[in-house]
């Protein structure tokens, strides 16, 4: 295998782990089972180093032979590598990011330094940049999409190796002390040996809510804090130390949730799951910063007899006498030598009866007339300030900005709600709930009315007290669950703060009404209204387009919405402009890769233009998911690829599934991440305060063309050959895969419906990765170039123009290569055998097989290429270190489906295929790095 020359290093620390696996695997594998897992390793390892290998008969002869057990035994074996590798690269891709700050000075790209130094080199002075640094915000969104196959306890114990992994790159540890790191490493992987991967019961809500939340305390408070850090530290290298303290450091960093408030076909999200969602994020909060207080207190020690705290601290003093009685009782004078840890002491007591509240609130015994301790986290950031300018005024300005500006800038970043939880439901409830509502109250047959009409009764509505007077018995559940969910985001943005909810977003938006609909649901619950002529707006709607039919009709919705002057004025009174939601899976299921992206790409531009023309803030929310047929892909590249002139210094994206883990498991891995977007943000926002280079014509025209050429293709799979959702059906294990507990929401939105539409997203992009086909992030793309190039080598010339010149077009191309990198099309035909009926499998596999190679050919040589992958060899030689371990893995998943598939285990015990089946899916899960 190729190693690159800065790479060894690696190698020898993967060589250690899989040497310290090895000894544990074989004290724990009975020896046949362990002579059979090194014969699949070095099989497989061989057939890699031929050009053509021919099907491995005797290597699935040695599959077939294994019981289940040892099936069981040989899958976990392959799944721990994976997880081993994942982490050695990541302390590496650390290690080497650090290496790179030693040699360039921290201009390294994707950091703030080349960012900022960008801005500079381009002429925009200081105040510009404060203008610019104003507005800045970013924001990831975790969800919960049954896409991660991890268990939370996995992703823990794979902390502590990685932990392990970090303390042994010290060149200081040595002798006895290394020796002990050594045994320490083999053990945690002896006990990783021994946990279960595979969940026992189903994922519930609640447990997808601890999952998300887990991330904060063990890495996110700590990456947050340091990214700050590291952003001021910038701006001082590059704009000089008076500039950086004149600016001072935005507080740009903000994250979002879908977990526990996206109801979009998942009928166990209800409004009591959104509660207890909201007060599990604010105890999460609130834990950290009792935390942080303690160990002020322990630093904070100063004597009133040596320093002289500022008069409006010790008014401070004064007036928590009321709270210093509850807090110091017994004790009235402790810490009065020693204001700061007095304050402190304080302020922690007053922290803990916030605490208490939400605990009681999460056990089901919420005590409403209880007094808070702190009323808002306003005024728990108020008394951090005044210790942090008392400090600075006695001269202790380095210490006054250590631990205690970090904890101020958690409670800027996060307040007491943690997270803005955003509510998600499908547009159809709203208008079933508008209909039974108006029914009652004014005797209207809603949905009897077209466009116009809905959109004039809505607007009547809004101010009409009787439309608010509804017979709550002429209501249906689903109807009286939506009215509650309003009449909660109502309550806990009085409880925990306006900042606790995030948006309203409406999925399946095809008209304007969709949106007016929420604005009249929510006027229910006091959250919008009219006195006199002044409205009043506490809830921002977010209407979602996914499918490429609603993709192109975006303008005509968006303008109807604008033009109800009631709407404008409820923007108007909500003060935080427009928010738009694009659907990157839908559209890419719907129409294809190339179709998708494009219509995205030009959605973006005329969402913004229309908005700008109407003098609308608008900003745009990214529905990514982890894969390329999602939207994913790297996060720098993939902002700096957005239409110039459409981010303006916000932006607003989904992280899903496994995403969540490979970027904010560990805190080091974190600060990268948060600081390439955040630098990738500054550069696409530099257009607000100077000129940008605009898309050229020509690349924009030849664009539209592809994109409908690869449209063409993929729909003439997709909706054109007979048998192709059986294919996907069968040579996928799409059916399997809803038998594995990786997540509450049902894989298919109606159950037993085998149609596209019925398939999630996530499920569609999960199964085609499994059985390493990888269609939805490529197919079509060879097709559609090959047919605009029409062999003609000026235009072969044009498009690789187009490569080297616009961000767009490069990134797409390059998403593209890693789905191909990771397809294997001999292994896909193990999978196509699958089929019931083998003549077909056959030929849509042949349809499929040969768009891989047109495709693969097509963009090697618009790339300028001559492999996959080539202008990005460390991922190359990730996946080449992976695949002898992963293509046991896939024929052991065919050998399985097959078995189960004859043997399902209907009506009786389960069938003793399943387990190891399941255990496959998480382990070529953990191979690709992908699921959904």
């Amino acid at each position: 295998m190729q190693t690159l020359p800065h790479e060894r290093e690696l190698r020898s620390r993967i060589r250690l782990l899989s040497v310290l696996l090895g000894k544990v695997l074989k004290g724990q594998l009975e020896p046949h089972v362990y002579a059979t897992l090194n014969d699949l390793i070095q099989g497989f390892s061989a057939l890699h180093d031929q050009d053509r290998p021919p099907r491995p008969k005797r290597l699935i002869g040695r599959i077939e032979a294994l019981a289940p057990a040892e099936l069981n035994q040989i899958i976990r074996a392959f799944s721990i590598y994976f997880s081993l590798l994942s982490v050695a690269e990541e302390v590496w891709g650390l290690k080497e990011r650090q290496r790179a700050v030693q040699r360039a000075g921290r201009m390294w790209r994707g950091s703030f330094h080349d960012a900022l130094l960008g801005l500079k080199e381009q002429g925009v002075p200081a105040q510009a940049l404060a203008g610019l640094l104003d507005r800045l915000m970013y924001m990831p969104v975790i969800t919960a999409h049954p896409s991660e196959a991890k268990r939370r306890t996995i992703k823990s114990a794979l902390q502590a190796i990685f932990l392990s992994m970090q303390a042994l790159d010290d060149a200081r540890v040595r002798g006895f002390h290394r020796e002990e790191l050594r045994q320490r490493l083999t053990n945690q992987i002896q006990v990783l040996w021994k946990t279960d991967e595979v969940r026992a019961q189903r994922v519930e809500v609640r447990d997808e809510i601890a999952s998300g939340l887990s991330y904060f305390p063990s890495s996110l408070f700590q990456a947050v804090v340091r990214t700050y850090r590291n952003f001021g530290q910038a701006l001082a290298d590059v704009y000089g130390p008076e500039v950086a303290q004149r600016l001072g450091v935005p507080c740009f960093l903000r994250f979002g949730s879908w977990i526990g408030g996206d109801r979009d076909g998942h009928p166990l999200v209800t409004a009591e799951v959104t509660e207890l969602t909201w007060w599990m994020q604010a105890r999460t909060a609130l834990e950290e910063y009792l935390r942080r207080c303690d160990a002020l207190m322990d630093e904070l020690t100063y004597s009133q007899s040596l320093c002289q705290p500022s008069a409006a601290f010790l008014d401070s003093l004064e007036a928590d006498a009321l709270h210093a009685e509850q807090c110091f009782a017994g004790q009235p004078e402790r810490y009065r030598q020693e204001p700061y840890r007095r304050k402190l002491a304080i302020m922690r007591h007053r922290l803990r009866r916030n605490l208490e509240r939400i605990q009681r609130a999460i056990d089901g015994a919420d005590d409403e007339e209880m007094a808070w301790g702190y009323a808002s986290a306003q005024a728990f950031l108020h008394d951090l300030q005044l210790i942090r300018d008392s400090l600075i005024g006695h001269g202790d300005r380095s210490v006054a900005e250590g631990a205690l500006t970090d904890l101020i800038r958690l409670v800027e970043t996060f307040g007491f709600h943690l997270l803005r939880l955003d509510v998600r439901q499908e547009s159809g409830r709203h208008s079933q709930a508008v209909a039974e509502v108006l029914a009652s109250s004014l005797g209207v047959g809603y949905l009897t009315l077209d466009e116009g009409q809905r959109l004039t009764l809505l607007a009547t509505a809004l101010a009409n007290p009787a439309a608010a007077l509804y017979d709550p018995a002429d209501l249906s559940d689903d109807t009286h669950e939506t009215l509650r969910v309003f009449h909660l985001i109502a309550r806990m943005r009085r409880v925990l703060g306006p900042e606790c909810f995030g948006r309203y977003v409406i999925s399946m938006t095809h008209a304007a009404s969709h949106v007016m609909e929420v604005m009249f649901l929510a006027s229910l619950a006091g959250l919008v209204g009219r006195a006199g002529a002044a409205w009043h707006c506490h809830i921002g709607a977010s209407p979602l387009f996914e499918t490429i039919e609603d993709l192109n009709r975006v303008e005509q919705v968006l303008t109807q919405l604008y033009d109800q002057p009631d709407y404008r004025a409820l923007l108007a009174a909500y003060g935080e402009g427009q928010e738009v939601m694009l659907g990157y899976s839908d559209s890419c299921k719907d129409g294809g890769i190339l179709a998708s992206a494009w219509n995205l790409y030009e959605a973006q531009k005329r969402i913004l233009a229309l908005s700008q023309a109407r003098g609308i803030p608008c900003r745009l929310f990214h529905g990514r998911g982890g894969t390329v047929g999602r939207g994913g892909g790297p996060t720098h590249e993939a902002i700096l690829a957005q239409p110039p002139g459409t981010v303006h210094g916000q932006i607003k994206f989904t992280e899903q599934g496994e995403v969540l883990f490979y970027k904010y498991n560990n805190a080091e891995t974190a600060v990268y991440e948060l600081t390439v977007g955040a630098s990738a943000l500054l550069k696409a926002s530099a257009h607000l305060v100077r000129p940008s280079v605009q898309d050229r014509r020509d690349y924009l025209g030849i664009m539209d063309e592809i994109a409908r050429l690869g449209e063409r293709h993929y729909r003439r799979l997709t909706e054109g050959t007979p048998g192709f959702l059986d294919y996907f059906y069968e040579a996928t294990p799409i059916r399997e895969i809803a038998l594995l507990n990786i997540g509450s929401r049902p894989s298919h939105r109606k159950r037993q419906d085998r149609s596209l539409k019925s398939v999630r997203a996530i499920g569609w992009v999960f199964a085609w990765a499994q059985s390493r086909h990888t269609l939805p992030a490529w197919y079509g793309i060879g097709t559609a170039i090959e047919a605009w190039r029409a062999g003609d080598p000026a235009r072969l010339a044009k498009l690789q123009r187009m490569y080297r010149e616009w961000p767009f077009f490069r990134t797409l191309l390059s998403n593209a290569q890693m789905a191909l990198a990771k397809a294997d099309m001999a292994i896909a035909r193990e999978y196509a055998a699958l089929c019931e009926d083998e003549r077909m499998g056959r030929e849509i596999y042949d349809i499929i097989a040969a768009e891989y190679r047109t495709t693969c050919r097509n963009v090697l040589e618009v790339s300028d290429s001559s492999t996959l992958l080539e202008e990005n060899p460390d991922l190359a030689i990730s996946l080449l270190r992976r695949r002898p371990y992963l293509d046991p893995l896939n024929y052991i998943q065919v050998t399985l489906l097959a078995r189960l598939r004859r043997d399902p285990g209907d009506g009786g015990p389960p069938s003793p295929w399943l387990e190891p089946l399941l255990r496959s899916i998480n382990a070529v899960a953990a191979g690709l790095r992908n699921t959904g």
